[in-house]
């Protein structure tokens, strides 16, 4: 009976395993879907370029195609400045893009040497446009000259963005992922194995040992679904990354939330929060949160007890190039060597594997705040000296 049982969890975890990896792989597919194909693309371009003023004369409401484009349309004047932006453009680019050349938002010179080309030779040309500032994005983009509905120049350059980002994550995504698990799973499965091979052998008949067993194999299942739940949630963040939240933020509220969550664990310490007026920033609530959460978390597992945490605020002092806050959040724990601070937000990158392991982390909790960050456009900052603690800054956009 015992035996039954201990065989039917290891299969139930390995079930578990490739559900899951299944469900991420089946997102990557849902992400391309969502997108329409390059040929449905031409066909709405093609449909756009053929409304002409005399159409938009008889019907007003013609033009109103462009303005309803999820895509990215930018209209230049022959020396390259920015004369139009749909919509998506300017809610992607800034209205205060307008009137400036195409190179302060693009500054690509493949982009630039085919925009000459096109002028030149008077001939559509399609391209495919990777930026990796301020995150990885992936367009195709076509580059048309010509009179438009915006003007009757001539030497008038169209630019028509599509957005693949989400499709070409998807497919870096789906194999990274399938990498990590194996990797990372391999050794909590390997023990769960050995476990469950010696019950069914010598220790079929031993009580004790089973007893003993039984918590060590609870405690690797509970490392596998952390790190799956870790997987998941970094791979979902860095497929969203190049989609900036726009919503206003409370700091104050935010911290209040995060005291909340760790209220019991930071009554063994020295923790003073400072942020007690309102200081509202662009981004989203609940990552905000998991931000936060997860760096004060970070404090209480790597310091001793009755060691002080504190959170403080202060005006951005010109990391990020618009107004910012400064967000700081420091602890007297047992810090980080010089050497390995430029690597600690990488996945899975541990300075201590066992103290990692001894306090449940997954190596992926600085790797998931950094991507969020990114995300709201923000910058993470990290200085540590060992035995004497950490202080680690967000930098974040104000509102």
């Amino acid at each position: 009976m015992m035996t039954l049982l201990f065989l039917s969890l290891a299969a139930i975890i390995s079930i578990v395993v490739i559900l899951v990896s299944a469900k991420f792989i089946k997102a990557g597919f849902d992400a391309r879907s969502e997108v329409r194909d390059q040929k449905q693309t031409e066909n709405l371009y093609q449909e756009v370029q053929d409304i002409t003023n005399e159409d938009i004369e008889e019907d007003p409401q013609k033009g109103a195609i462009l303005n309803q484009l999820d895509d990215y349309l930018i209209i230049l004047d022959k020396y390259k400045n920015i004369k139009y932006l749909n919509p998506s453009a300017k809610n992607k680019f800034g209205k205060e893009s307008l009137g400036k050349h195409i190179a302060t938002i693009l500054r690509v010179p493949d982009l630039l040497q085919n925009i000459d080309l096109v002028v030149n030779k008077r001939k559509t040309i399609n391209m495919d446009l990777e930026l990796s500032q301020p995150s990885f994005q992936f367009f195709k983009v076509y580059i048309m000259i010509g009179e438009s509905i915006f003007s009757d120049d001539p030497d008038t350059i169209n630019l028509f963005l599509k957005d693949y980002t989400e499709i070409v994550k998807a497919q870096k995504f789906k194999s990274d992922f399938v990498a990590n698990v194996s990797h990372e799973l391999k050794t909590p499965l390997v023990s769960i194995k050995g476990f469950l091979e010696t019950i069914n052998g010598h220790a079929k008949n031993d009580p004790e040992a089973q007893k003993k067993f039984i918590p060590i194999m609870l405690e690797q299942a509970d490392r596998m679904e952390n790190l799956i739940k870790d997987l998941l949630s970094l791979s979902k963040i860095e497929l969203e990354e190049h989609i900036q939240p726009q919503d206003k933020v409370n700091l104050k509220e935010i911290f209040n939330s995060v005291e909340d969550i760790h209220q019991n664990k930071l009554l063994n310490f020295k923790f003073t929060n400072k942020i007690q007026s309102d200081f509202f920033v662009k981004g989203n609530f609940e990552a905000l949160v998991d931000i936060f959460s997860n760096l004060i978390d970070n404090s209480i597992k790597y310091s001793e007890n009755k060691k002080s945490i504190e959170i403080k605020i202060e005006k951005g002092d010109g990391k990020l190039l618009n107004n910012s806050y400064k967000i700081s959040i420091s602890d007297q724990g047992i810090g980080i060597p010089a050497e390995h601070i430029s690597r600690i937000t990488e996945r899975f990158y541990r300075v201590d594997a066992k103290k990692s392991r001894e306090v449940g982390g997954t190596g992926l909790g600085l790797a998931i705040c950094r991507h969020r960050i990114i995300q709201h456009r923000g910058e993470l900052e990290i200085k540590s000296k060992v035995g004497e603690g950490t202080q680690i800054s967000v930098h974040l956009p104000v509102f």
